[in-house]
C-alpha cells in the first residue's frame, strides 16, 4: 500500500477554517482543492491503478483522524471515497461493474450519492424515484436530498424503481454525468449542522443514463441486494460512523484540557478533582474505548473476508448505530461538563456538538437498525410485509 498521511500543518489549516465554514455556510473549497492535491480521493483506487490502495479498515482511521479537526470535509469528501472503495473491494472480487469508476476517478472525477429520498427510509433497496426503461438506458425522475459535494461532483451514483412490471419492480442503479440534461440543483441547505458539506437536493426531471453507466439492475427489497449493495453498507456507513467517532474523540479531548483549568469556589483545586467531574470524564472515556473496538472489528472482518454470511448488513448497521449514538452521549456530556462555555459559537464544542446531531439523519436509521438487526437474528425476511403493526 502507498501510505498517505495529512500533515498536521494542513490538519490545522482544515480546524481553522471549519469555524469559517460552519458560520458562512460555505462548502469547504479550500480543504477540498488541498485534499485532491494530497490524492485523498484516490486513496481507495487499487495502487496498480495509481491511487493510494487502501482497505476498509485503514480509510477507517484516516477519515476519523481528518474528522477531528474538520468533520464535515470528513464527511462529504466519504461521499466520493465510498464509491471508489466499492469499485476496488468488486474488482479484487473479480467484479468489473465499476472499473470505469476507478477509471474516471484518476482522471479527476468526483463522485457523490444521490439516494436520499424524503419518505424513503430505506434507501438503496427502494426507492421513490421513478427509473424508466428507453431505448439504451434508463430515465430518472424523482428528488434526491442530503446530495453532498454538489458544488464538486462530475458523477452522481444515484437510484430508482423500475415498477413496469408491477409483480416484480426492480431497482437501478447507475451513474448520472454533471453535463448529462435534465435536472437541476436546488440551494436548499441551511441546516443545524455539518452546515459545509453543501448537501443541495438534487431534482431529477427525465435525465438520461446509458446502459453502460448502470452497475445494476436487481429486485426490489433485501432480497436483491447483493455484494455491490454490501458493500454500499460497509463504505458509507463505516465512514459515517467513524466521523462521528472522530467528533466524539475531539470533543473529550477539549473537555480533558478545559478541565484542567478549570475552577470552582467550593474547590482549593481545579475541576478535574470533583467526583462528578470525574465520573463524567470514565463515562466519556467508556463509551470511546467501546467505539473504537467495534469498529476496528467489523472493518478488519470486512478486510480479512470473515464470512459473516446474511449476517454482514445488520453487523454494519449495529456498528454504524453504536459508533453513533455513543459518540452523541460523549459530546452531550462534553457540553455538560462545559459548565456553560459549550454555548458559546465561538467554543468549538458548540459546533461539534450540532455535527454530531447530525449524525440521527444519516442511513440507517434508528427503526431501520433495530428492525434489521432483529429479523436477522430471529430469522425473519426483512422483507416480510407488513414492515410495521
Amino acid at each position: 500500500m502507498a501510505s498517505l498521511k495529512l500533515s498536521p500543518e494542513m490538519l490545522l489549516r482544515f480546524r481553522k477554517r471549519a469555524a469559517d465554514y460552519d458560520r458562512e455556510n460555505r462548502f469547504f473549497s479550500e480543504d477540498f482543492e488541498e485534499l485532491r492535491e494530497a490524492e485523498y480521493l484516490n486513496l481507495a483506487v487499487p495502487t496498480e491503478m495509481g491511487g493510494r490502495g487502501m482497505n476498509l479498515a485503514e480509510y477507517g482511521k484516516l477519515i476519523r483522524e481528518l474528522s477531528t479537526y474538520a468533520p464535515a470535509t470528513a464527511l462529504a469528501t466519504n461521499m466520493h471515497v465510498y464509491w471508489t472503495g466499492i469499485a476496488s473491494d468488486l474488482l479484487k472480487s473479480g467484479d468489473k461493474s465499476m472499473q470505469f469508476v476507478l477509471d474516471d476517478a484518476m482522471s479527476g472525477e468526483v463522485f457523490a450519492a444521490g439516494h436520499s429520498e424524503a419518505g424513503n427510509d430505506v434507501p438503496l433497496l427502494y426507492s421513490l424515484t421513478n427509473a424508466e426503461r428507453v431505448e439504451g438506458g434508463y430515465r430518472f425522475t424523482g428528488r434526491k436530498g442530503f446530495g453532498s459535494l454538489s458544488p464538486v461532483w462530475t458523477r452522481l451514483g444515484l437510484h430508482g424503481m423500475d415498477s413496469s412490471d408491477p409483480e416484480n419492480p426492480k431497482i437501478v442503479h447507475a451513474f448520472m454525468n454533471r453535463d448529462a440534461e435534465g435536472y437541476t440543483i436546488k440551494d436548499t441547505w441551511d441546516t443545524m449542522g455539518m452546515r459545509a458539506t453543501s448537501s443541495q437536493d438534487t431534482i431529477l426531471e427525465g435525465v438520461f443514463v446509458p446502459d453502460d453507466r448502470v452497475v445494476r439492475v436487481i429486485p426490489a427489497g433485501f432480497g436483491g441486494a447483493d455484494m455491490f449493495i454490501v458493500a454500499i453498507f460497509a463504505w458509507g456507513l463505516m465512514g459515517f460512523a467513524n466521523v462521528y467517532y472522530g467528533i466524539a474523540k475531539r470533543a473529550c479531548e477539549l473537555t480533558l484540557a478545559s478541565l484542567k483549568d478549570k475552577k470552582s469556589l467550593a474547590l482549593t483545586r481545579s475541576m478535574s478533582y470533583h467526583p462528578e467531574v470525574q465520573h463524567g470524564v470514565a463515562r466519556m472515556m467508556i463509551e470511546l474505548e467501546a467505539i473504537g473496538s467495534h469498529l476496528d472489528q467489523v472493518a478488519n472482518d470486512w478486510v480479512n473476508g470473515v464470512d459473516h454470511g446474511g449476517q454482514w448488513p445488520a453487523k454494519i448497521l449495529m456498528a454504524r448505530h453504536h459508533a453513533i449514538e455513543s459518540s452523541w452521549k460523549v459530546v452531550d456530556l462534553a457540553m455538560e461538563l462545559s459548565g456553560g462555555a459549550g454555548m458559546f459559537t465561538k467554543n468549538e464544542l458548540e459546533r461539534l456538538f450540532r455535527d454530531c446531531r447530525a449524525g440521527r439523519f444519516h442511513p440507517g436509521n434508528s427503526a431501520l437498525t433495530h428492525e434489521i438487526v432483529a429479523k436477522t437474528a430471529l430469522g425473519i425476511n426483512p422483507d416480510e410485509m407488513p414492515r410495521w403493526g
